[in-house]
């Protein structure tokens, strides 16, 4: 298949999956739909896509990359001979990276597609249908005994994946007896209990899931959004619903903060884009606050999976405003923004990942992509 052959970015997906047909044209409208209200102007979301422009035969990047930037003298984090590189393309809609450190490979999801791929660190090479049918999985972690644990919008349930090749269900319904709207995101607290969020999109649609009648007239397919806590598989508690849609979340390097990405303000009038921070105290979460907004020079998009640095930096990934916006976002422990990665395509989720933790790894709607950093990943996955 022939692209265009301007690119500045290094294709690797040839490698990994010579074979992947690629997607003709962006499907995603039912979430276009929800993302209509935040998106700045008709056609931002769509003007994303212009710069996707890989070629095998583009010239190669000139160090330093220009598209990581420091926007504060606290973002150390760049290296200046490495280039941000695509390891796969031909996914839907991508999301859910996480990094198994015992068996060298990362794993994350096509939605659309109800599967999770997986890419081997050794030799590049892709796993489609790693996990298929997935339960139209978003979020994928590992808790500390390497098990895959999978939040998934179709079943509505949190999984995890057993070393006997069985399945537990960790979570189908909240205290309330409710089955939940669409698990989302979640990760692993080193004494075993877990948190994950609700939002519902998986409800919303057929594209991600399957659309529930309740949607048709609220933006809460079955109760309202909320963080719930996991302390055993059926045991589970809500821990907070400040948030309108709380969507990506992680603990700090000490775990003693979690911070929940909200996109509230794809179906309310009264929320706004950013991130929330809570202080752990015990199980329990309190004490929460905006960390910081979703605003960018002066346009505001989604800030939606995130992930915390060895220095308690914060990385998200961002999108449905355009070139310029889209991309990953760093912000210090104070909330301030301090480094932007830009990208052809909205950046949905981050993990850190490799051998050292310090690549940073980023689904990119239909693409996979990496770039090293000088610095590692401050928790497991």
């Amino acid at each position: 298949m022939e692209h265009d052959k301007s690119s500045k970015y290094l294709d690797l997906s040839k490698y990994s999956d010579p074979k992947a047909d690629l997607p003709k044209g962006l499907d995603r409208r039912g979430f276009m739909k929800l993302a209509a209200a935040a998106a700045v102007g008709s056609g931002a979301a769509l003007d994303a896509f212009a710069n996707d422009r890989y070629s095998d035969g583009a010239p190669p990047t000139r160090y330093p990359e220009p598209d990581v930037i420091g926007l504060d003298k606290r973002f150390k984090y760049k290296l200046g001979n490495t280039p941000i590189v695509r390891l796969h393309r031909g996914t839907m809609w991508a999301e859910g990276p996480a990094w198994s450190g015992n068996g060298r490979y990362l794993i994350w999801s096509d939605i659309p597609n109800n599967e999770v791929l997986r890419w081997c660190e050794e030799d590049g090479h892709v796993t489609r249908m790693h996990r298929f049918p997935s339960g139209n999985a978003n979020g994928n972690t590992f808790d500390f005994q390497g098990r895959q644990i999978s939040f998934c919008h179709g079943t509505r349930q949190v999984i995890r994946y057993e070393w006997n090749g069985g399945v537990t269900v960790l979570a189908d319904k909240a205290p309330n007896g409710q089955e939940f709207n669409a698990p989302n995101d979640g990760m692993v607290h080193p004494d075993g209990w877990m948190l994950f969020t609700d939002p519902g999109y998986g409800s919303l649609m057929e594209y991600e899931g399957n659309r529930l009648p309740s949607a048709a007239k609220s933006p809460q397919p079955n109760q309202k959004e909320a963080i719930y806590r996991i302390d055993a598989p059926g045991k589970v508690e809500k821990v907070a619903d400040e948030p309108f849609k709380p969507n990506g979340l992680c603990f700090s390097p000490d775990y003693k903060k979690v911070y929940v990405a909200d996109t509230g303000v794809s179906h309310y009038k009264e929320a706004k884009s950013g991130i929330w921070v809570y202080d752990v105290d015990g199980k329990k979460l309190k004490n929460g606050k905006l960390f910081t907004s979703g605003e960018f020079n002066g346009k505001t998009g989604f800030i939606d999976g995130i992930r915390c640095d060895e220095d308690g930096n914060v990385w998200g990934g961002c999108g449905w405003v355009g070139d310029g916006y889209d991309g990953v976002h760093c912000w210090a422990p104070d909330g301030t923004r301090i480094g932007h990665i830009k990208m052809p395509e909205i950046i949905s989720n981050v993990c850190f990942g490799g051998t050292k933790r310090n690549r940073l790894f980023m689904t990119g709607s239909q693409s996979l992509y990496a770039v090293y950093v000088e610095t590692r990943g401050g928790t497991m996955t």
